[in-house]
């Protein structure tokens, strides 16, 4: 009776074995010396990687062992090159082991490899190459830019990756919750994560990052950070210099101008008037050097950009020495109003005090004028009853 091969094994064994109980069971049955059979192996591997393609054989006779690529191509005849493509490399043939390698591998290579052994009755195993496409670092794009006051759209995308690509994007160790949409593009996907988010003038600068996990990068993550840059009108503040100006000082205005994007034109002007003819500009600086009182008046900055102006004002008022008085556009009203008010709480403190002394001292008055009338009622006494009045007295006084 003749040893079955193991094309009719695997024809016996029921279709719902898995592929490693039917490879145990095909090496438990093939315990014949003359029984041949062939197992090969999945593979998994990064794109641009190299794959390892085996096929392991079970008492090899010397019998013809092809292998075939998914397109059904024959790649080797028993270790001969068949197929034109150096990344293909026969690196091991023995009874027991046939072993190719596939260099810089891509999601096209994938499939199944076949690998036959021809005895009476072909038989062949097919080992599964899957390829897996990590992402690269993601882009950012802004879909609406940020402006005080609105919203800003920006997306994440991670254009290629196999499978799909998580994500995520984060704020200062927070997730912000995205509307994620996916593209199958044929064995690859790309993915993209749109946020809205609102902002204000403090948000510019804000730091933000986009984060690509996915298994082939081991716990790793591909991230991309981006900072939020937020337009907005420009703020205008002259700086006023410090202390009393004189005639013959001179005088140094800094503008101090904010906004985005920043205003590159500074303007210097004064109110119904022109500049003094030695006046000096250089940007935000105003600069007369010898004051008198033909500069006396009110100084304007004002600066802008496409979303807005703004400007400040000095008032410059330049007496004879000892006699000068500058004014300032940012009033401190705060400090004016609690000194009134304290001045207000101190006169009423005196007032009160005021009247309750008058009081006190009128009673005190009234208590003395009340006994000498006591005393002259008891003189005008002794007087009717027919006695001395400084007899009285002295009894009075006994």
């Amino acid at each position: 009776m003749r040893p079955v091969r193991s094309s009719v094994l695997c024809r016996l064994l029921p279709t719902p074995f898995s592929p490693a109980l039917r490879s145990l069971v095909l090496v438990l049955l093939c315990l014949t010396p003359r029984c041949q059979a062939v197992q090969a192996e999945n593979v998994t591997v990064l794109e641009g990687g190299t794959a390892q393609i085996s096929c392991r054989l079970q008492n090899y006779d010397g019998s013809i062992v092809v292998i075939q690529n998914p397109r059904r191509q024959t790649l080797f005849f028993n270790g001969t090159r068949a197929l034109k493509d150096d990344r293909f490399q026969m690196v091991l043939f023995t009874p027991r082991l046939v072993r190719i390698t596939l260099t810089n591998v891509s999601v096209s290579d994938e499939g199944g490899y076949f690998c036959q052994l021809y005895t009476d009755a072909t038989h062949h195993q097919v080992a599964t190459l899957s390829v897996s496409v990590p992402p690269e670092t993601p882009t950012v794009e802004v879909k609406q830019e940020a402006v005080e006051g609105g919203e800003v759209e920006l997306s994440c995308m991670s254009p290629r990756s196999k499978p799909a690509a998580t994500l995520r994007w984060m704020r200062n160790g927070r997730a912000i919750p995205g509307v994620v949409s996916q593209q199958d593009n044929a064995k690859t996907f790309s993915v993209s994560s749109t946020i809205r988010i609102p902002v204000e003038r403090k948000d510019n600068g804000a730091a933000l990052s986009c984060e690509a996990s996915h298994p082939a990068l081991s716990g790793q993550k591909r991230i991309r950070h981006y900072r939020l840059d937020v337009y907005f009108a420009p703020t205008v503040r002259i700086v006023p210099p410090p202390g009393i100006m004189r005639e013959g000082d001179s005088l140094s205005l800094t503008c101090s101008v904010t906004g985005n994007p920043l205003p590159r034109n500074i303007q210097w002007s004064k109110i119904n008037d022109t500049l003094p003819e030695r006046a000096e500009i250089s940007g935000p600086t105003f600069q007369i050097s010898r004051l008198s009182q033909l500069h006396n008046g009110t100084y304007l900055c004002q600066a802008q950009n496409n979303f807005g102006r703004a400007a400040d004002h000095y008032t410059l008022l330049v007496y004879e020495p000892g006699a000068v008085v500058e004014t300032h556009s940012a009033v401190p009203y705060a400090v004016i109003g609690g000194v009134l008010a304290l001045l207000v709480f101190t006169v009423i403190c005196v007032l009160i005090v005021t009247i309750w002394c008058s009081v006190r001292q009128k009673g005190s008055y009234l208590t003395h004028e009340a006994s000498g009338l006591d005393e002259h009622g008891e003189v005008q006494e002794a007087f009717l009853n027919g006695n001395d009045a400084s007899q009285g007295k002295k009894e009075y006084l006994l």
